[in-house]
């Protein structure tokens, strides 16, 4: 079941002035006025719940389930992070528009920066998973891929400290039955996308707002993919938004019914791995690296109202073009998460159905923190 809930601009939210101060700290200089107040911004149209018991799926680039929006409606998502600079952009442009996003985390990157993962979802955004590291599902056996997207799911519950909601992107958007059926079971909601920014092809922040526009116009409505973790993406973010608002465009924003589930093994792996990453932090130290934002509460958002939808009908606009590689199955299909300039959303795969179960691996033990950051 799906329940759609009220549909209004969202009043009363508030934004604060930011100044960076040393490695990445962000503090509160001034408070502006409350969305209601204020003009020419997207504020979220309605809520979307989505109770993902036996599993959804969403996106018309793959999937023909259901379609919940209305014309002019999108929904904000941006994958692969946190990444705090990048990831900081973001957020600031999303609060300036009183707007709510969902993120699709990748484990280890949240490990890395658990301070980044908790504001976001301070900040009344969504948090779903993008897997443990971002390898690509149709290359992977049974076993190595449920321990990607349960390593993840428990890698950024961890660093959020509860359960993130059980909203799940797969890596390059390959999605292989078998791993679709353990998320099923696992009664997650799995999310494609309508229009694709590609972010990840250019470093021009004007380049990746036309290619959203563009997309938008084609298709009149969707979700939309971006990256946090992307240049172009910072760039152009508040620019996109402002143009969003212009256009006349409705933000929904998406919540779960009830929050993920993870299992007690990956929940060990996930605190090895963390504290094997403090321990690497605590021997590097960093700038304070607190941050102190003014948050609006929850009552500022649209109250709940049940309302059951039908199947989704026929869509009308044409379907985005598939981005990304055609590879061979002989070709090594893994590549880092530490690479988001070379991020590609490939087609999806249709590889054999298996039932072996999972056999637990413990973390990689290698240091890929200089590359996360090195861009």
């Amino acid at each position: 079941m799906m329940r759609v809930v009220g549909t209004f601009l969202v009043a009363t939210l508030m934004t604060a002035g930011l100044v960076a101060a040393g490695a990445g700290v962000a503090r509160a200089d001034s408070v502006k006025p409350s969305c209601s107040d204020r003009n020419g911004i997207l504020g979220v149209s309605r809520v979307v719940e989505i109770d993902t018991a036996g599993g959804r799926r969403f996106g018309n680039m793959q999937y023909k389930d259901i379609d919940f929006l209305k014309p002019g409606e999108i929904v904000l998502t941006f994958d692969d992070g946190p990444l705090r600079g990048k990831s900081t952009a973001v957020l600031n442009a999303l609060e300036a528009h009183c707007t709510k996003a969902t993120f699709f985390m990748v484990g280890r990157m949240a490990l890395v920066d658990p301070a980044m993962v908790r504001e976001i979802d301070r900040r009344g955004h969504t948090v779903g998973t993008h897997s443990w590291s971002h390898k690509m599902q149709g290359s992977l056996s049974q076993a190595s891929g449920e321990q990607e997207i349960e390593l993840g799911v428990s890698a950024v519950s961890l660093a959020l400290g509860k359960p993130v909601a059980p909203f799940f992107r797969f890596p390059y958007l390959s999605d292989p039955a078998r791993m679709q059926a353990h998320l099923n079971d696992r009664d997650h909601g799995i999310f494609s996308i309508d229009v694709d920014s590609l972010d990840f092809r250019t470093r021009s922040g004007s380049t990746m707002m036309n290619r959203v526009l563009s997309g938008l116009k084609q298709q009149g409505k969707g979700i939309i993919l971006m990256h946090d973790i992307q240049r172009s993406t910072a760039a152009g973010i508040a620019d996109l938004l402002d143009a969003l608002a212009r256009e006349g465009y409705k933000v929904v924003h998406l919540v779960s019914k009830r929050p993920a589930k993870t299992l007690k093994a990956y929940d060990d792996m996930a605190e090895k791995e963390a504290d094997r990453r403090k321990k690497y932090a605590d021997n590097r130290p960093l700038a304070d690296r607190s941050i102190v934002w003014p948050v609006s509460s929850a009552s500022d958002l649209p109250a709940v109202v049940p309302l059951t939808i039908e199947p989704r009908g026929l869509f009308k606009g044409p379907l985005p073009e598939r981005s990304g590689l055609i590879r061979t199955s002989g070709e090594n299909l893994q590549q880092s998460v530490s690479d988001p300039d070379d991020r590609r959303a490939d087609a999806s795969e249709r590889p054999q159905a298996t039932t072996r179960p999972a056999t637990l691996k413990g973390p990689v033990d290698e240091d890929w923190r200089k590359e996360v950051f090195k861009n």
